[in-house]
């Protein structure tokens, strides 16, 4: 019924030409390990103006990460991943939601931080941006495993996929 209503998937199984979650989600990764950096430098450096840098990406990562997190569940729908997939695929999903919650309470740490003393960073709110990257690159790798060990969204898989040869 409602099937009529959605446009027609194509060879990737999608309705848009290509995956727009990965094209996304780039632009979060290195919006927040630039921030990382930035305030990193800044630390050690004593330059209160990297702070600002730093401080800009994270905002900005914080809000493209639920427009990446919006595509990734489209196209997580519409991957239809088979059996050897579905694991990693829950585990990706899962921790994509999770680090969007862990990202915006940390922007919101260093609003308030920014407010209070712009010329410092604490210790502790530095040690837990070494656990944010730690996330964000085991996020990378699930999120590589699904696209380069099982192919999802590549036409190989989805033609497997359509003719019943994915369990």
């Amino acid at each position: 019924m409602f099937e009529e209503l959605l446009p027609p998937l194509n060879s990737h199984n999608l309705p848009y030409p290509d995956t727009l979650h990965p094209i996304v989600v780039h632009f979060v990764i290195a919006m927040v390990l630039f921030a990382i950096v930035c305030d990193g430098i800044g630390y050690f450096t004593k330059n209160a103006r990297l702070y600002e840098v730093g401080w800009w990406n994270l905002v900005f990562a914080t809000l493209s990460i639920f427009v990446a997190i919006i595509f990734g569940q489209i196209e997580a729908g519409l991957a239809t991943p088979y059996a050897a997939a579905a694991g990693d695929l829950n585990l990706h999903t899962l921790m994509g939601w999770s680090l969007s919650a862990l990202l915006a309470a940390i922007t919101g740490w260093r609003y308030i931080i920014r407010l209070r003393s712009p010329e410092s960073l604490p210790m502790a709110y530095l040690s837990l941006n070494g656990l944010l990257t730690v996330i964000v690159l085991f996020q990378v790798y699930l999120g590589d495993k699904l696209v380069w060990v099982y192919g999802l969204h590549t036409e190989a898989v989805v033609e497997a996929g359509r003719a019943g040869l994915l369990q």
